[in-house]
């Protein structure tokens, strides 16, 4: 039985449709990414699964609860990491944990075992006591990834999770997201704009213009782009399009002062490319299919050229809400 279900969701604001007709289902335990533009509907989906909007039409669950009519129950299943922080800068490290336990009722000696554990994997372990203020931005964004997953939540929703993060940290929080999903079954549902992260993904939707455009393991979304992609630079990119259109009839992508070519065994077909060519090629570089290509095919527009933003309004709501919830 899945986790996470969402059927024919159908967001309207006035005039515009944010989300329409977007259905799709995650298993306990998978790893399932959400690709899209600003604008995509991508935050509005989310909004729902979280209980902070109401769908105009459609439904959606989590964890068999239905996330119109039982939101408190939703929310207890939920873990949320998202790009803004919405820590308390008047508390220290320990004691904006803490509270977060308070909220959802762990056990106080598991707390503080949970706390330690966490602590550790972000690596502020030394900074225990100081008070967040003093935190450098890398360092709120650990404890944000700390505090979300204090709990072992049933689902853990992360929007940019491990943004502005160094590599070595990055692979660090990934390992212990990989190692906790392996030991309590937690169902991950991320965006990101970090296409290497994407590929920790089980499976991938993406996302465009409110409707779900594509849905696949990372290799098969890959699949979607023909062979390999070349990338070419020439003193002349439309005599060397018409070139390579009468050689090969090929159609060329023309983007930043460059050209792209997709084709199948890309290395025994460039001496081929530049022997057809009647122009000087100055570049040109191999390139096996990726996410960021995919999301170029579908959409014409580069991941990497997104802004991926969250919603902190939506993260602050949450809390106020869960917070007035307990009490």
């Amino acid at each position: 039985m899945p986790i996470i279900t969402a059927n024919n969701l159908t967001r309207k604001f006035k005039s515009l449709t944010a989300v329409d007709g977007v259905s799709f289902s995650v298993s306990e335990g998978e790893v399932f990414g959400f690709l899209g533009p600003n604008g995509a509907g991508k935050t509005t989906t989310i909004n729902i699964l979280c209980t902070l909007l109401s769908p105009t039409a459609g439904n959606a669950s989590i964890a068999g609860y239905d996330c119109v009519r039982q939101p408190d129950e939703v929310r207890s299943s939920l873990g949320l990491i998202f790009q803004d922080t919405t820590l308390d800068t008047g508390l220290t490290a320990y004691e904006n944990l803490k509270f977060h336990a308070y909220l959802y009722n762990l056990d106080r000696k598991l707390t503080e075992k949970r706390i330690d554990e966490m602590l550790e994997v972000v690596e502020l372990t030394q900074r225990k006591r100081d008070p967040i203020k003093n935190f450098s931005g890398g360092m709120k964004r650990r404890l944000e990834i700390a505090r979300g997953l204090l709990h072992y939540p049933r689902v853990l929703f992360l929007d940019e999770p491990t943004l502005g993060l160094d590599p070595q940290t990055r692979n660090t929080i990934w390992q212990f997201i990989a190692e906790l999903r392996r030991r309590e079954k937690i169902t991950v549902f991320m965006t990101t704009h970090y296409m290497e992260e994407a590929e920790n993904c089980d499976r991938i939707a993406i996302i465009d213009h409110g409707k779900i455009i594509a849905e696949g393991t990372p290799a098969s979304l890959k699949g979607m782009v023909r062979g390999d992609i070349i990338h070419l630079v020439t003193d002349d990119n439309e005599r060397a399009c018409a070139d390579i259109a009468k050689a090969f009839g090929l159609t060329c992508r023309q983007e930043n002062g460059g050209l792209f070519i997709e084709t199948e065994r890309g290395d025994e077909f460039i001496p081929r490319l530049i022997h057809a060519l009647t122009v000087r090629a100055r570049s040109v570089n191999l390139q096996r299919p990726t996410l960021n290509d995919v999301f170029l095919k579908l959409t014409g527009r580069t991941i990497r050229d997104e802004v991926l933003t969250s919603d902190s309004e939506m993260t602050r709501e949450f809390v106020r809400s869960h917070r007035r919830a307990q009490r």
